[in-house]
C-alpha cells in the first residue's frame, strides 16, 4: 500500500476559537501541524502518494507542503461530509488500495504501519480503533466484537466501546461513496444529526448488509482533536514522546550552553541557539534555531521551543509546554500549555492554557487554574454543555488577541480572534470574535490633606 488520503475539509466549528483563521488540520502540536505529523509518518513508511482533501484555507496547506513531492491537494469547495470529501480524491487515488485518515487526528506512526500491514495481510476493509475514554456521547463510536466492527452509532448515549482513528480500504470503496446518505441514520431514538454525508454512516450501512469491517486496536493512544482542550491533551503526549527520545545533548552548529546553566536532563539545540547564564532546566527539552534562553530562566521537562525565541529573566515554563516560533517569554512570566507563533509574555504574568498567534498579554495578566470548589469548569461548545475530562480549567485565547494590564481570566474562559480584554477586567465568560471588553469605574473625590492628621 503506497497511497493515503487525509481529510482536511472540516470547518472546525467545535474547536473555536482556533479554526477561525486556519485549517483545523494545521493546528500545531509540539510546534508542528497535526496533518504534518501524519504526512511525515507516512513518508517515512514509504507512502508515495498522499492526497490532502482541503476545504477552508487551502492555501495554508499548499504553502506548507509545496516542497513535498509525494503530497498533492484536492479541493472540496463545498464540504458536505466526510464521505463526499473522500469521493473528491477518487481520481487522484486511481483505484489503488489506500489509507483514509482524518486531518485532525494524531495517530502514532507505528499504528499507521500496523493498519497498512493488517489490510495487506487480510485484504479486508479495516478500521483503526481505540477504546473510548469518557466521550461516548460526543463522537461517532462503534462496538467491537472478535476483531470486527459489529455496529457503528453516532453520538450514542452508551453501549459503544471504541472510536475511529482511520481506515484502510480497497479502491472499490469509491463506487459506494455517491450513495452515502446526507444524514446519520445509525443513531439512537431521539438523537438528532446534521445534514452531512458521514463516511462512518456509509460503513454502518455496509455492516448492516453483511459486509465485514475488521477492527485493529491501536497500540498507542491516538487523539481526535475536536475541542480546544483536546489540543492540550495531544500536545502533552506528543511532547513526552519527542523529548523522551533524547538520550544525550545534541547541539547543532553554533549552539552553546553556558557552564553556569544547571541542566538535569538532555537538550537538543538548533543552529545558533544558546542556553545562557544561570538557566535551570529540569528534564529534556527541544529547541529550534536562533533561540536564546537567558538570565535565570527556569524550564521544566518535555518542553518544545521554536526558532527565534527569547526566553529570559527568571521566567518559568511548566512541564509539557510548547512555545512557537518568534515568541518572547520574559520577566517573571509563568507559562503552562501552548503559545503559538509571535506571542509576547513580557512582564510578571501567569498563564495556563492555549494562546493563538500574534497575541500580546499586558503586564500582570493572570488566569485562574483552580476553582474554589476544586471542581471542573463546564464549557459551552456550539451551545452544548461540556465538562472536559482533562484541561477544562485552562484558558483559551484565540489569534490576534490583546489583554490590558491586570486583566484576570477565570478558569475555562475563551476569547475569540481579534478581541481585546481591557485593563483590570475580571473575565468570567467567553468573548466573541472581534470584540472589545472593558470595565468602567466610578471615581469619587473628597477633600483630604494635612488637617486629616491633626495639623
Amino acid at each position: 500500500m503506497k497511497h493515503a488520503v487525509i481529510l482536511c475539509a472540516g470547518a472546525g466549528t467545535k474547536i473555536w476559537p482556533y479554526a477561525q483563521i486556519r485549517c483545523k488540520a494545521m493546528l500545531p502540536i509540539s510546534n508542528k501541524p497535526i496533518v504534518a505529523h501524519t504526512v511525515d509518518a507516512l513518508t517515512a513508511l514509504g507512502f508515495e502518494k498522499i492526497i490532502l482533501v482541503t476545504g477552508r484555507f487551502p492555501e495554508e496547506l499548499a504553502a506548507y507542503f509545496k516542497n513535498f513531492a509525494n503530497v498533492s491537494l484536492v479541493a472540496d469547495a463545498n464540504p458536505q461530509g466526510t464521505a463526499y470529501s473522500l469521493l473528491r480524491a477518487e481520481e487522484a487515488v486511481g483505484g489503488a488500495d489506500f489509507l483514509a485518515l482524518y486531518g485532525d487526528t494524531l495517530v502514532a506512526a507505528a499504528d499507521l504501519e500496523r493498519l497498512a500491514s493488517a489490510f495487506e495481510e487480510n485484504r479486508q476493509a479495516t478500521a483503526l480503533v481505540q477504546p473510548i475514554r469518557g466521550r461516548s456521547t460526543d463522537c461517532v463510536g462503534c462496538r467491537v466484537e472478535n476483531g470486527q466492527v459489529a455496529e457503528i452509532t453516532g453520538h450514542a448515549r452508551g453501549g459503544v466501546t471504541h472510536q475511529f482513528g482511520g481506515f484502510a480500504f480497497r479502491g472499490d470503496i469509491f463506487s459506494k461513496l455517491p450513495y452515502a446518505l446526507r444524514r446519520f441514520t445509525h443513531t439512537e431514538v431521539g438523537m438528532m444529526s446534521p445534514a452531512e454525508g458521514y463516511l462512518e454512516n456509509l460503513l454502518a450501512e455496509e455492516i448492516a448488509e453483511g459486509q465485514p469491517l475488521a477492527a485493529l486496536e491501536a497500540q498507542e493512544p491516538f487523539f481526535d482533536i475536536d475541542k480546544p482542550w483536546h489540543i492540550l491533551e495531544a500536545n502533552y503526549m506528543s511532547n513526552r514522546l519527542l523529548c523522551g527520545a533524547l538520550t544525550q545533548n545534541e547541539l547543532a552548529e553554533g549552539a552553546s550552553i553556558d557552564p553556569s546553566a544547571a541542566i538535569n536532563g538532555f537538550v537538543r539545540l538548533g543552529k545558533n541557539s544558546r542556553i545562557g547564564k544561570n538557566v535551570i532546566i529540569e528534564g529534556n527539552i527541544l529547541v529550534g534555531e536562533n533561540t536564546n534562553i537567558l538570565n535565570g530562566a527556569m524550564i521544566q521537562g518535555n518542553v518544545v521551543i521554536g526558532s527565534r525565541c527569547t526566553i529570559r529573566n527568571a521566567c518559568y515554563v511548566e512541564i509539557n509546554s510548547s512555545i512557537g516560533d518568534d515568541c518572547v517569554v520574559s520577566h517573571a512570566a509563568e507559562l503552562e500549555g501552548i503559545i503559538m507563533r509571535r506571542v509576547y509574555l513580557y512582564h510578571y504574568m501567569e498563564f495556563y492554557g492555549i494562546i493563538g498567534e500574534n497575541t500580546d498579554l499586558g503586564a500582570a495578566t493572570v488566569c485562574g487554574s483552580l476553582r474554589f470548589d476544586d471542581g471542573g469548569t463546564v464549557h459551552r461548545v456550539k451551545g452544548r454543555r461540556e465538562l472536559p475530562e482533562h484541561f477544562g480549567n485552562a484558558t483559551f485565547l484565540g489569534d490576534y488577541v490583546r489583554t490590558g494590564v491586570n486583566a484576570i481570566l477565570m478558569p475555562g474562559v475563551k476569547v475569540g480572534v481579534r478581541s481585546v480584554v481591557g485593563p483590570g477586567v475580571l473575565l468570567n465568560k467567553d468573548v466573541p470574535d472581534d470584540t472589545l471588553v472593558y470595565t468602567e469605574q466610578e471615581l469619587k473625590e473628597k477633600p483630604w490633606g494635612s488637617e486629616m492628621y491633626g495639623w
